[in-house]
């Protein structure tokens, strides 16, 4: 007899929610260490680190100060100069870095170092760089969401120009393409599917993974239709993919039934209902989306679980200051491939 999923009937509740971090600039994506020590992306070119005691200290070769509070409400989100987006730990523990603003793949060390890694692929330049994942097998994947340029072009006009990329001993190049917002990527807890969000289409994809790098078998995971656009993504320990929307601030999560699950949802149901008409006609423009955001993360991006136990869920966002986190029913992976200190212990 298979054990009731215990996210079936579940629901977020709120004043259950914490916070961690403070003065935070554009927490989008989140590494945890296995000692509770944080790392977050930060808008003014590096990672935020987040010590257990609540102390914390800004990593950045060059700090960039022109995103600011004020650019909350500002264009800053359709993007200028440095912007570290989604993050990875190195083999050594380093930073790989994709950097949403300047196009690249970056890497940088603890003491700030930082180093491009790629600008390019096929002699042509990288495109929208979004997110980066490293393998068991020391493979390094990354996504690039459009190629368009503007790159907000690819909201509107819903272009499958996204890619992901893989990096190994031969070098950088395109693994599959055709993606519709390429956003984040994971791999499941045996490695033998890449799955990826897919943002401007509101689903999920998965790719079969073989152990030379090739994808095959493209098949859409769960709905063909999510009630949102997906953004962050992770999986708990019985296969549950727990999921952000971005703009409407829902938390969701797709079961290994393909069930979509809506666990908490934080922003005003008249504006997301207006973004969604804007969305789906393809006139989406800034101040439409800058009318959107809850309170809890606005404009909710990562998730990551953490903690000793692994039950631990914090929720990265594009506009918030802070990271929320809960206390999760489920724990995460666990098999946390993009954090290998987990199989370290602290450092």
């Amino acid at each position: 007899m298979t054990s009731r999923n215990p996210l079936i009937g579940w629901q977020l509740e709120r004043a259950s929610v914490g916070s961690v971090g403070r003065d935070l600039q554009r927490p989008e994506c989140i590494l945890a260490e296995r000692d509770g020590t944080l790392w977050s992306a930060d808008a003014r070119g590096g990672v935020m680190r987040i010590n257990p005691d609540g102390s914390q200290q800004l990593i950045a070769q060059t700090v960039d100060t022109r995103f600011g509070a004020a650019a909350a409400t500002s264009e800053r989100y359709m993007l200028q100069g440095t912007l570290p987006n989604g993050l990875a730990f190195a083999d050594n523990g380093d930073f790989l870095i994709a950097n949403f603003g300047t196009d690249s793949l970056e890497r940088m060390t603890r003491g700030g170092e930082s180093r491009v890694l790629y600008t390019h692929i096929d002699g042509t330049p990288l495109g929208k760089v979004n997110f980066v994942l490293r393998d068991s097998r020391q493979r390094i994947w990354l996504t690039v969401t459009t190629r368009a340029k503007p790159w907000t072009r690819s909201i509107n006009e819903k272009l499958a120009d996204g890619y992901v990329a893989l990096i190994d001993e031969r070098g950088i190049r395109i693994a599959a393409d055709g993606f519709v917002g390429t956003n984040e990527i994971r791999l499941d807890a045996n490695e033998q599917w890449l799955y990826v969000v897919e943002s401007n289409a509101r689903r999920i994809s998965r790719l079969r993974l073989h152990g030379d790098g090739r994808l095959t078998d493209r098949e859409v995971y769960g709905p063909s239709q999510l009630k949102g656009i997906p953004d962050g993504f992770a999986f708990d320990a019985i296969g549950n993919l727990w999921m952000t929307y971005v703009i409407s601030d829902r938390i969701a999560a797709i079961t290994p039934a393909g069930d979509e699950l809506i666990l908490f949802e934080d922003a005003d149901a008249a504006r997301v209902n207006e973004f969604d008409r804007h969305f789906f006609a393809g006139t989406v423009t800034p101040e439409v989306m800058m009318a959107c955001g809850g309170t809890l993360a606005p404009w909710t991006a990562s998730l990551t679980f953490g903690g000793p136990d692994l039950h631990t869920l914090y929720i990265g966002s594009l506009r918030g200051t802070t990271i929320p986190y809960l206390r999760s029913p489920v724990p995460g992976l666990p098999m946390v491939h993009w954090n290998e200190s987990y199989k370290r212990g602290p450092t």
